[in-house]
């Protein structure tokens, strides 16, 4: 709306009479945006720039507004509202509408010029038009995850209680939920989620002055209603001031009012400090029990799935926990009018519960019987492929428009029915092995590959063999105190079950008092974030065809083992020296036989199942491929934004809702939407053909599978690399190191069978 309103707009560039290129160049360099953009392409930035005026009193954009243009101000005062209340002022060298250039968002807060205000203006579609999206320098985006929960300490139905709660009590919480609209627009709660939701608030007396979030903080677990009493929300913040940070900083909470929603979703550090401004009462609400109900309502569906295995003659020597399981263990899939589910004479390894529509059974091409499928009777088939390798007996075909099946492979019931002790891979985990080669003090360190959020991966050298590998450490003390102790031993548990030439490998592990280690192979031919962007590769379908071929590849490895990855982005594809893709960094896979909960990933890749904390299942992967895709074509994730709640909220918008760039083909937009469906059985992978579904998709054609199976296909990209010891291609610092947690033993014993070599 800027572009409109504006009373003043001249062309940028030196003969401007407004303002000099250099001047402009000055303001922009304040802009913490642009200071991720190398400083040889600001320029250019300057040359996009318009002047653009204002009246006082004039408004430059409204609340809610989609926006397409930045402003930086040169002379003047605005005042930043939201919802009608003045909530900040900007002056001289503050910018507002940034995330304008990069995200298709509406707009945070309702700008208004106090005085004449004189500012520099771009607008996105010359921002892009230029490629400057491309030239941007961001921080490795870190993943997040929550706290895996112990059975002992699980949330359960029985503890939530009404808690000597008043009517007025209960009616103010249920009123505080409905209007968090950041909460809504993520998860839809019926009548009864809704009673338990109340019932486990947890009522706090707050004393003037205390802060009850301090910014940065790690223990993040509640969200909060104002009962009585008002709290005051602070940013931290620099010398630098934009108007997103100026819009959340210095709000007040009152009665009614509520914060701290993303604590409901995952473990991350506070936003924001948030400081009783008096003596205030709040009511509580930890994530153990609202990730609890909504796993409790999505457990409805698998209590239906348990009476459709009831009625399956295979299926009754297993126990009733044991049909639980396989029941959380089914994936719907879907097919349409004229498809094939099973042909006569294929050996077949699955098994189908049709949960609505009409196949025809058919038999040397004579039709036997129709089978058909209502809301009080379900229709199974192929059950014998559970236990044999028999070839199936009928040809079962599509009839009606749709046919929703719920299947389960004979490896996923395999699991289920044997014992379930080793599901984890621990039939994997190799012995200590003392005095053998690998040993840790035969590792020389030569410099930094990487940092995360509690570890490093540094290059090092094994002295006797003279090889190189990739070390990553990882705190001990900042695991317990995470809670992530069961996650780091799967981590190395998942690696050993790996086998793949398109996945990172795992050689030792090494305990130490502070870190536990994994001895990593090693590719130095540094990740696809930051090689899209230094090699402006970013665009280019042959490039991205490449290396989304060896994702899809490693992704089909970690399933065939019931493993879902979790994390997929760019960041976690690495490259060979000769340019072959390597999935990296297990920490947050798993197995899975059945559905988990836990909300986990990098938010720009979360898929709707995860923000609704309803359960998912290895599907979430081909929906974070999908995101892949389309960021490396355009040069960002399709649903980002500047906060994660506007990226989740995106996510729910679904991705019809997403502009794909002109440049972009209708068969690259087509496999993006096919793998980013909201409903996870109508994902390509998930129907018919499975993931050769997705290899034979007209963006593919002619890609040649086999070759790259065997790495005999010639990569577009081959790394520069000089020598082993070549750190170029990646750009940590010691200054990126995260702190250490010092790590105190605590007889737990957790670690107790990490290592496999001293």
């Amino acid at each position: 709306m800027g572009c409109e309103v504006c009373k003043l707009e001249k062309c940028g560039g030196a003969s401007s009479s407004v303002s000099s290129g250099a001047q402009r160049l000055e303001f922009l360099s304040r802009v913490k945006l642009f200071k991720r953009m190398p400083t040889d392409q600001r320029p250019f930035l300057a040359e996009v720039c318009v002047d653009a005026e204002f009246d006082a009193g004039q408004v430059v954009f409204r609340q809610g507004e989609e926006g397409d243009c930045f402003f930086v101000i040169r002379q003047g005062d605005a005042s930043v509202s939201i919802s009608g209340k003045q909530v900040a002022r900007l002056t001289s060298g503050d910018y507002f509408g940034e995330g304008a250039l990069l995200y298709n968002e509406p707009r945070s807060a309702t700008i208004v010029a106090e005085s004449l205000l004189t500012t520099l203006k771009i607008t996105r579609e010359r921002f892009q038009s230029l490629g400057l999206q491309k030239k941007l320098r961001f921080a490795n985006r870190k993943a997040v995850t929550e706290k895996e929960e112990t059975p002992a300490a699980k949330f359960t139905r029985e503890s939530c209680t009404p808690a000597q709660k008043t009517f007025q009590e209960r009616q103010l919480l249920e009123d505080a939920i409905k209007s968090n609209q950041k909460l809504q627009n993520l998860v839809k709660m019926d009548d009864k989620a809704m009673m338990l939701l109340v019932n486990a608030a947890v009522k706090k007396v707050v004393s003037k002055g205390t802060k009850v979030i301090t910014a940065g903080d790690l223990d993040a677990e509640f969200f909060y209603v104002v009962q009585d009493g008002s709290f005051e929300v602070k940013l931290p913040g620099g010398e630098e001031k934009s108007a997103e940070m100026a819009s959340s900083s210095g709000v007040i909470v009152e009665q009614g009012g509520s914060f701290g929603e993303l604590a409901l979703l995952y473990l991350a550090p506070r936003a924001a400090t948030i400081t009783a401004r008096e003596d205030s009462v709040v009511w509580t609400i930890a994530r153990s029990a609202f990730k609890s109900i909504l796993r409790d309502a999505s457990l409805e569906a698998v209590y239906k799935y348990v009476a459709y295995l009831d009625r399956v003659s295979v299926l009754d020597n297993l126990s009733a926990k044991q049909k639980q399981e396989i029941a959380q263990g089914l994936v719907e899939t879907t097919f349409v009018k004229g498809e094939t589910i099973m042909e006569q004479g294929e050996v077949g390894n699955t098994f189908y519960i049709m949960i609505e529509g009409e196949v025809s059974i058919q038999k040397d091409g004579t039709e036997q019987t129709k089978l058909q499928a209502t809301s009080e009777q379900a229709q199974s088939f192929g059950e014998r492929a559970l236990l044999n390798d028999e070839p199936r007996a009928a040809t079962v075909k599509v009839i009606s428009d749709i046919v929703k099946v719920l299947t389960l492979d004979r490896i996923s019931f395999n699991l289920i029915k044997e014992p379930l002790k080793d599901k984890s891979g621990a039939k994997n985990k190799a012995p200590l092995r003392k005095g053998k080669e690998m040993q840790r003090k035969d590792l020389n360190t030569i410099g930094l590959l990487g940092c995360g959020g509690f570890g490093v991966v540094e290059l090092v050298e094994h002295h006797p063999t003279k090889k190189f590998y990739a070390l990553k450490s990882i705190s001990k003390g900042y695991v317990v105190q995470m809670g992530m102790e069961k996650s780091v031993m799967t981590e190395k548990e998942i690696q050993l079950m790996c086998e793949s030439d398109f996945i990172i490998r795992l050689h030792e592990c090494y305990n130490e008092s502070q870190v536990v280690m994994l001895l990593l192979e090693l590719a130095l031919g540094g990740d696809l974030y930051g090689t899209y962007t230094k090699q402006e590769l970013t665009g280019s379908e042959e490039h991205a065809r490449f290396h989304l071929a060896g994702v899809v590849l490693a992704l089909d490895h970690l399933h065939k083992k019931k493993i879902i990855y979790r994390d997929l982005k760019p960041e976690n594809v690495l490259l060979t020296e000769q340019g072959h893709v390597k999935l990296t960094d297990l920490g947050l896979a798993k197995v899975v036989t059945g559905r988990t909960y836990t909300t986990c990933g990098t938010p720009d890749y979360f898929a709707p199942e995860v923000i609704a904390s309803k359960g998912y299942q290895h599907s979430v992967d081909w929906w974070t491929l999908g995101v892949l895709l389309f960021e490396l074509i355009v040069g960002y994730a399709p649903f980002t934004a500047q906060v994660p709640m506007q990226i989740f909220e995106n996510v729910t918008k679904g991705i019809g809702k997403v502009a794909f760039p002109e440049t972009a083909t209708n068969s690259m937009k087509d496999l993006t939407k096919a793998l980013c469906t909201k409903e996870p059985s109508f994902r390509l992978p998930m129907r018919k053909g499975g993931v050769k579904a997705l290899q034979n998709h007209a963006w593919m054609k002619g890609f040649g599978w086999e070759e790259m199976k065997s790495l005999r296909l010639k990569p577009p990209y081959v790394p520069t690399v000089a020598s082993k010891t070549d750190l170029s291609n990646f750009v940590a610092t010691a200054e990126d190191k995260p702190p250490m947690v010092k790590y105190k033993e605590d007889n737990s014993g957790w670690d107790r069978d990490f290592a496999t070599c001293e």
